[in-house]
Formats: structure tokens, C-alpha cells, sequence
């Protein structure tokens, strides 16, 4: 059974939207800054427990996050949504399969998991291609799971007319690419300690949180700390914006770990 009463580290593999930041060809403030808490790798965390590791989204910069962190091996992936910057990773999966000798646990939607064999059909088909991942594919439901070491608790929110789950652990929840999230699912959310929440950037935008909106619904919750993700370079720098946030509210950045 897993044991809720360890402490969970979790580490902040990505922080940033589908362009990452910095943005290619962009010169701006924010992408020409030369503070590392404004470089933003597309939008990951890790969860580690014990020995367990389970990253939430592998996106395209999977391979670099994995390297960067040191990470010798993980138990598997939980994925929020099938959007490329959410999935792009997942053919560097192999890698674990090659030196660790085992397949990899994949988790999501019935949905999800369908975009993500029609995304990458090589790894999925009879006959598959020979050096193609080896997954376990897991598909849950608004119902409690568990994987190892870890309780997980679907949220689910509406990234536009998308259904995405964010993920309750304990006393931590994680939402992501969410611009709507409905009263009941609200209440599964009630009384985590620690929230991280999508961002984007300042104003308004038709599939994401905007700061504002962000805020709005931290203050409902009312969180003990809240870090914000998935950001955009127009949200402004790390410093800037930081400073203008209540206390208990922080932009989560690249390489960022917590406990709770």
C-alpha cells in the first residue's frame, strides 16, 4: 500500500507554454533575459517518493529534462492531456527501456491515451517498428488510483471544450492548461496545502488562466502556498512579476523543487 505519511518531493521539470520560453526569434525582455528562472522548458513536474518517480506529461523537451535532472529511472508516466507539448516526448522513453531492461507504465483518458496511439502509430501496431518504447497503458477514470508509492485523485477542468485532468495528491494538487474548472470538481481541490495552477499570461485567453483569473480562483481555495506554470514570456520576468504577487503565491521556474 502506498505510504501517504512520506514526504513527496516534487521537481518542476518544465514551467513554460507550448513555445517554451525562450520563444525562437523572439528578442523580447523575457527571452533575452539573462535570469534562468525565465527559461522555461515546456511544462512537466516530477513526483518522488522513496525511490518511485512519476513525471506528469513527457513533452518535447522530455529528453533534456531527464538529462538535466540526473533522473536513473522512472516507474511512469501520467499524462494530463494529448497535446504535443504535453506528449511530444514520448518516443525518448526507449531510453529506460534500453539500460533499465523494463517497459514503462503510461496513465490517462480512454481519450487521451486514443490521441496518443494515433500521434505515434509506430509504437503501438502489431509488428511495431523494433526500436520503438515498450509501454504498459493504463487507462483511468475520474475515479482514485494508485501507481506505487502515490494516491492519485483526478480533477477534472475544461481547457477550452477539452476535458484535461489535473491530479490531487494528498495534500498537493497540480492543474494545468485549465480555463475552467466546475464548482464539484472545485471542491476535490479543497483543502490542499499546496496548489500549482496554469498562468499564461496577463490578459485573457480563450484556453488558459490568465494571471488574474489564476488568482481568482487560488483566493477561493485558499491554499497555504500556490506556485503558477505553464507561463508564457508574456506574462513578464520572473522578478518582476513575483514581486507583485501576494505572498503566498510564487512563479514556479525550471528546476524548482518543493515538498509536501
Amino acid at each position: 500500500m502506498p505510504d501517504e505519511n512520506t514526504k513527496m518531493k516534487i521537481t518542476f521539470l518544465g514551467t513554460g507554454t507550448s513555445t517554451g520560453v525562450p520563444v525562437v526569434a523572439c528578442n523580447c525582455e523575457v527571452c533575452t533575459s539573462d535570469d534562468n528562472r525565465d527559461k522555461r522548458y515546456r511544462t512537466s513536474i516530477m513526483l518522488t517518493r522513496g525511490s518511485s518517480n512519476i513525471v506528469i506529461d513527457c513533452g518535447p523537451d522530455f529528453r533534456i529534462q531527464m538529462l538535466k535532472h540526473k533522473v536513473q529511472d522512472i516507474d511512469a508516466v501520467l499524462f494530463t492531456h494529448a497535446h504535443r507539448d504535453h506528449i511530444a516526448g514520448l518516443d525518448d522513453i526507449r531510453a529506460f527501456n534500453y539500460i533499465l531492461h523494463k517497459s514503462i507504465d503510461i496513465y490517462g483518458s480512454q481519450i487521451t491515451l486514443d490521441a496518443v496511439k494515433e500521434q505515434f502509430p509506430y509504437i503501438f501496431t502489431p509488428g511495431r517498428y523494433l526500436g520503438a518504447p515498450k509501454l504498459n497503458i493504463h487507462p483511468i477514470t475520474e475515479k482514485t488510483f494508485s501507481i506505487g508509492e502515490f494516491r492519485f485523485l483526478p480533477i477534472e477542468v475544461m481547457h477550452q471544450e477539452m476535458k484535461v485532468f489535473g491530479y490531487r495528491i494528498g495534500d498537493f494538487t497540480y492543474i494545468t492548461d485549465a480555463n475552467y474548472i466546475s464548482p464539484a470538481e472545485l471542491d476535490k481541490v479543497r483543502g490542499s496545502k499546496v496548489i500549482v495552477i496554469n498562468a499564461l499570461r496577463n490578459s485573457r485567453h480563450v484556453s488558459h488562466y490568465s494571471l488574474s483569473e489564476a488568482l481568482e480562483v487560488l483566493q477561493d481555495l485558499k491554499p497555504e502556498v500556490a506556485y503558477l506554470t505553464h507561463i508564457s514570456h508574456f506574462l513578464g520576468k520572473y522578478e518582476l512579476v513575483e514581486h507583485k504577487l501576494p505572498g503566498w503565491v510564487h512563479l514556479a521556474y525550471d528546476g524548482l523543487q518543493i515538498e509536501v
